[in-house]
C-alpha cells in the first residue's frame, strides 16, 4: 500500500498523532475535550478508542493546570501533546510555558528537559470574534527555549506534527482553523526538520515571506500577478522559532525586494523581525523599501463584513507588489 494518501489538514494532524503514539508508548495526548468528543475541531478523534483513556486525557476546564501538568510529565519522562482548544486562551498558559518549560534545560544545566508540544488553532475567518481569531505566535517566538512552528499544507501538518513530538524542547505547534478542511496529499514517510522554509512556488522579481493560512493568500496573489508578467517568489517559512533566515536572504539576493505576510497584528510582530533582520543582514541586496502586510492594531471583529476588512486578502497583497516594484 502507499504511504501517500490525499487527506485534509485535520486528518493528517490526527494521523501525525496516531502514528506517533504507536511507535512511542511515552506520548499522551491531553486536554478539554480531546478524548470522548475527539477534540473541539476533531483533531483528536479515534484516539480514545485506540489507546485508552491512560494516554489520551480529557481534563477540567483550566488551561493553567492542562500544560502545569504537561510539564511535570515531560520532566519526569513522558512526552505528552497538549490541545488548548483556541490559541486565545494561550493567555492562561503563560507561566508554565515561559517560566517553566523554556527555562527548564537552561536552569537545569542541561540535565533536564521538556519533549513536550502544544497544539493550538488560531487565526480568524470564521466570524468567531475577538476572542476566538487571534494569532498570538509573535508572543511565543519572543520566549528563548520555545519553538514555534506554523503548518501552512496537510503534508506540513503530518511531518511537522511528527518532528515537534520527536523534539526534546517544547514545541508550540500552531494549527489555523481555516485550514482544517483544506485537502493535500500526505507522505507518512516524509521526515522534516523544524527551522526550514520551503519555496512555495520559484520567481524572480520579488520575494514574498510568509507562513499559515496566508501561504495560500501569497500563492494565490502570486498566480495572479504572473497573468501581469510579474514573478513573484513565494516562501514558506513553516516555523517562525527559529526561521530560516537563510533561505529568505538568498531569495532577496535574486530577486532584490520583499513584501512579508501574516495574519497576526503588525505592530510588534514576525515580520517586523524578519524586515528588521533583512535590514541589517541584506541591506545592500535591497532596490526598495520592505513592506509588511498584516491585520491592522485592533481586535478582530465579530462581524464577517468588517472581519473582511480586517484579513489578509490577495487585494491588499498585490497592492503591497506594486507599490514595491513601483
Amino acid at each position: 500500500m502507499s504511504s501517500t494518501t490525499e487527506m485534509r489538514y485535520v486528518n493528517a494532524v490526527t494521523q501525525a498523532l496516531r502514528d506517533s503514539m504507536e511507535q512511542d508508548p511515552s506520548v499522551v495526548v491531553l486536554g478539554e475535550d480531546v478524548a470522548n468528543a475527539g477534540g473541539s475541531f476533531k483533531a483528536t478523534r479515534g484516539l480514545l478508542d485506540a489507546f485508552g483513556a491512560q494516554r489520551v486525557i480529557d481534563t477540567p476546564i483550566s488551561e493553567s493546570s492542562i500544560t502545569s501538568a504537561a510539564v511535570g510529565m515531560a520532566l519526569t519522562g513522558l512526552k505528552p501533546v497538549v490541545e488548548i482548544m483556541f490559541m486565545d486562551f494561550i493567555t492562561l498558559s503563560m507561566d508554565a510555558l515561559v517560566n517553566q518549560a523554556a527555562k527548564a534545560r537552561y536552569m537545569f544545566g542541561g540535565q533536564g528537559s521538556v519533549p513536550m508540544v502544544l497544539r493550538t488553532p488560531h487565526g480568524g475567518g470564521l466570524s468567531a470574534g475577538p476572542q476566538h481569531s487571534q494569532c498570538l505566535e509573535a508572543w511565543l517566538a519572543h520566549i528563548p527555549g520555545l519553538k514555534v512552528v506554523c503548518p501552512a499544507t496537510p503534508q506540513d501538518a503530518y511531518s511537522l506534527l511528527r518532528a515537534a513530538i520527536a523534539d526534546p524542547d517544547p514545541v508550540m505547534f500552531i494549527e489555523h482553523k481555516a485550514l482544517y478542511a483544506a485537502k493535500g496529499l500526505v507522505d507518512t514517510t516524509q521526515t522534516d526538520r523544524i527551522g526550514a522554509a520551503r519555496i512555495a512556488r520559484a520567481g524572480r522579481e520579488l520575494t514574498l515571506v510568509t507562513y499559515g493560512a496566508t501561504v495560500s493568500v501569497c500563492l494565490q496573489a502570486a498566480e495572479q500577478l504572473a497573468r501581469e508578467g510579474v514573478e513573484a517568489e513565494v516562501i514558506d517559512l513553516r516555523a517562525i522559532q527559529p526561521w530560516d533566515k537563510a533561505t529568505v536572504l538568498a531569495s532577496l539576493s535574486r530577486t532584490h525586494r520583499a513584501v512579508v505576510v501574516h495574519e497576526a497584528v503588525q505592530a510588534f510582530g514576525v515580520g517586523a523581525e524578519i524586515v528588521a533582520t533583512i535590514a541589517d543582514e541584506g541591506f545592500d541586496e535591497l532596490d526598495a523599501p520592505v513592506l509588511r502586510v498584516a491585520a491592522p492594531f485592533m481586535p478582530a471583529p465579530f462581524a464577517s463584513s468588517l472581519e473582511k476588512g480586517y484579513v489578509v486578502t490577495v487585494e491588499r497583497v498585490i497592492d503591497a507588489v506594486r507599490k514595491t516594484l513601483a
